[in-house]
Formats: structure tokens, C-alpha cells, sequence
């Protein structure tokens, strides 16, 4: 497939750029900076402005959107980042013929859910951060798109990616490179039509999160947290930081104004 990656710098993006290819892609690049071009070129521009979007989108066969700042900021701001990007490429997308996109959603759209139960995609949004509520509100608008537009979207709740876990947390919500690779590869091959959610994980023992939807959709994830448990230091404040889905983003950060 030829498939444009939005935030192609970054570290996901990268880990794409890299992975995608060896399952028959054919990748072309968008980010604010430039990179190393892949097999279809790389746009360095803002998918916020409508020519680039057009101009990236443009005799692709789908769109993984990883572009957005993955940081808190206020609510006008993370909406901007996160749903408003989104927004301009689905229009692109329209434009050009375009139907699938991959979306990178996270697990802080349902981060203030106490941790303990297997948490399934059927849970009420729960965001606990102004990025939070941007990605539950991008998963929302795809979710028009799917039903008014035609759109078929894949919402990938991304949980801790690293090369390996850095802490307790993280044996829970790691999402390994090579998992995030088959996760993506999953969401733009995927037949199932419509909009769905899966969990950006591995296959962690320890998971919080229901992996059945991915499975459903494709993706086999191959990686496991656990792996790591022997190199993972224990820290004081593990406890407080496993109670909610969304660990230091609750209980650390304090949420700053709206506006």
C-alpha cells in the first residue's frame, strides 16, 4: 500500500519509516522538519494548512496521522494539535479518494479510569488531561467521518512506547517498536469497515488493557513487557502511579487552565 505517516520524525514515526517498508509499503513522509526521504517523497509542512495536507495526501491509499504535540497544553491549543490536524487531513482525504487513516489516539483518552480491571474499548471516555480530551475528541470526530463520510478509521490508544519498559507502569502499557510496526501494518490492511478502537499495546502479561478488539482487526502483537521484569527497578512511588490508567499524568501533573 502507499501510505502517508503524518509525524514522520518522530519516534513512532521513525520506528514506521523504518518497519513499514519491509511488509510492502510505500511510504511518504509529512512533519514540520525535514527527514530522510522514503520510496514516495517527504512534505515538510504544517497538516493544519490545507495545501499541504492536499498536496500529502495526494495518490495515497491511506493515512497513519501521528502528527500532534504529545505534551499538555491548554485546551485551545491540544484541540488545535490533535482534532483540528485530524480534521484537515479527513478533508484532504475526501478530496483525493482517499478511505482509511490510522490514528494515533492514546490511553490518556481513558486515562483517569482507576487501573485494576481489564479495561475493554467499550469504556467511557475519561481523559485526564487537556490531551486527553483532544484525543477522545479526535476518536470522536473519526467516528463521524466513519458514519457521515464513509471514512474507515482505526483508533490506536497508544499506551508506553519505548525499546524496552522503564518502569512497574510500563510492564502494563508497553507497545514495543516491532509491535507498533504490525499494529500499524493491521490498521491500514484491515477490511473490517467503519470506526474502531484498539489498544496500542504488546502482548504484556500484565496488561490492563483488552487486546481482543486489535486481534479482531489483525493485529498479532508478538512482544511481551515481561520480558523486561527483571531489569525494571521498583520505585516509591509505583503505587500511586498503577492507580489510574493514565499513571503520572494524574497524579503528577496538575491540570492547568482551560484557556
Amino acid at each position: 500500500m502507499r501510505v502517508l505517516v503524518t509525524g514522520a520524525a518522530g519516534s513512532i514515526g521513525s520506528t514506521l519509516l523504518r518497519g513499514l517498508p519491509s511488509l510492502g509499503h510505500e511510504i511518504r513522509a509529512l512533519d514540520l522538519v525535514d527527514g530522510p526521504e522514503p520510496a514516495l517523497g517527504w512534505v515538510t509542512g504544517d497538516c493544519l494548512d490545507p495545501a499541504v495536507a492536499f498536496e500529502a495526501v495526494a495518490g495515497v491509499d491511506a493515512v497513519v496521522h501521528l502528527a500532534g504535540n504529545p505534551d499538555e497544553a491548554s485546551l485551545p491549543e491540544s484541540l488545535e494539535s490533535h482534532v483540528h490536524t485530524t480534521g484537515r487531513l479527513l478533508e484532504a482525504m475526501l478530496a483525493h479518494g482517499v478511505t482509511r487513516m490510522a490514528y494515533a489516539s492514546s490511553n490518556h483518552a481513558v486515562g483517569h479510569t482507576p487501573s485494576g480491571e481489564v479495561l475493554t474499548v467499550a469504556a467511557r471516555p475519561r481523559p485526564d488531561t487537556h490531551y486527553g480530551v483532544a484525543k477522545a475528541s479526535a476518536e470522536a470526530l473519526l467516528s463521524l467521518y466513519a458514519d457521515r463520510r464513509g471514512i474507515d478509521a482505526v483508533a490506536m490508544r497508544i499506551g508506553s512506547f519505548h525499546e524496552q519498559p522503564t518502569s512497574v507502569r510500563e510492564l502494563s502499557t508497553w507497545l514495543s517498536p516491532g509491535d507498533a510496526v504490525r499494529m500499524t501494518d493491521a490498521a491500514v490492511r484491515t477490511t473490517v469497515p467503519g470506526f474502531h478502537v484498539l489498544y496500542g499495546i504488546s502482548a504484556n502479561t500484565r496488561s490492563w488493557w483488552d487486546l481482543g478488539p486489535g486481534r479482531a482487526l489483525g493485529y498479532d502483537p508478538q512482544d511481551d513487557a515481561e520480558a523486561y521484569a527483571d531489569v525494571v527497578t521498583p520505585a516509591a512511588g509505583d503505587a500511586a502511579e498503577n492507580a489510574y490508567v493514565g499513571g503520572p499524568l494524574v497524579t503528577q501533573l496538575e491540570l492547568p487552565p482551560a484557556f
